[in-house]
């Protein structure tokens, strides 16, 4: 109990360490809220009047403590380009995300350790894996993203190019397959090399002397050892996605939290910015800080050396 409370201490910890590096970086960054505001033919008076309205003039301590006061209470500030609470912005976009990060989740998982068992079991499998897992690894989202496109798009015309208003899964999956290709290929990866390490272990040999079925030998000595290795790498997966939403989400045009941040960058919209950069930290120290509990609940080896 005591190993996980800090464990969520350091969580903790590390969100507020980061919520002051993203907002002394967007207070460093040029250019200037205000400035953008007013228009390119705004006078000094009129830019210094905005600066006022908005609190931009105040010291920047001052600042931060009151947006993280407000963050506290769930109040992220009024967004400068909408006029508009940030929360009321970001709920619609957010549920967006979420669908979108679900549907990768999903296919990371399910193909990068479905690819992975069926890599580990037969040599024309492993052969396959290596060289489309090479290849997928090597390729960014955004080329991904084009090239599937191209195909499903554009030359068999089987899914939208573009997601906006399009609903349900059907909008969703080229955006999804997209994110989820270098993920999947990497997991599928480490899932064939673990197991395959396990299949050459020594107890394993024994259990097959001892007449143990290949499914029986798979599962218990097999897979539960190479749990917590493959639950390491598809929660670190999982965990950057959100993350690598921007790029597909402009990509393919869907209205969630990442294009949005690309938007409110170009405009310096810092209350936008900073919200949903922490959503982006949070998520990431929410999913590895769970994947860490459950390595340790996974691996005996791990709990001892807590303990001693």
């Amino acid at each position: 109990m005591r190993d996980v409370l800090r464990t969520v201490m350091g969580a903790l910890l590390t969100l507020l360490a980061s919520s002051v590096a993203i907002f002394m970086a967007l207070a460093a960054s040029p250019g200037e809220a205000a400035a953008k505001l007013a228009g390119s033919r705004a006078t000094p008076e009129k830019i210094a009047v905005i600066r006022h309205a908005y609190g931009l003039d105040r010291p920047l301590p001052e600042r931060y403590w009151d947006w993280l006061a407000g963050c506290l209470h769930g109040d992220f500030g009024d967004s400068l380009q909408y006029h508009q609470s940030v929360a009321s912005l970001l709920g619609p976009r957010l549920g967006q995300t979420l669908e979108l990060v679900g549907l990768t989740a999903l296919f990371i998982l399910v193909g990068g350790i479905g690819a992975g068992i069926v890599g580990s079991l037969s040599r024309p499998g492993a052969v396959s894996v290596t060289v489309l897992g090479g290849v997928g690894v090597a390729v960014p989202s955004f080329v991904a993203a084009a090239v599937l496109i191209q195909i499903f798009a554009i030359g068999l015309g089987w899914l939208p190019a573009i997601s906006t208003g399009v609903g349900g899964l059907r909008g969703m999956l080229l955006p999804a397959l997209s994110l989820a290709l270098s993920w999947a290929a990497y997991l599928a990866q480490v899932v064939r090399a673990a197991l395959r390490e396990g299949l050459d272990k020594e107890h394993v040999a024994i259990a097959r002397t001892r007449g143990l079925g290949p499914t029986g030998i798979f599962t218990r000595h097999v897979l539960r050892n190479a749990a917590p290795e493959i639950t390491t790498v598809s929660g670190l997966a999982v965990a950057g996605l959100i993350a690598g939403t921007v790029v597909v989400e402009q990509a393919f045009g869907i209205g969630g939290i990442g294009s949005f941040l690309i938007q409110a960058v170009a405009v310096k919209d810092s209350n936008v910015v900073l919200a949903i950069s922490l959503l982006m930290v949070l998520a990431f120290i929410v999913t590895t800080t769970a994947t860490d509990l459950l390595h340790r609940a996974l691996d005996p080896r791990v709990r001892k050396a807590k303990a001693a």
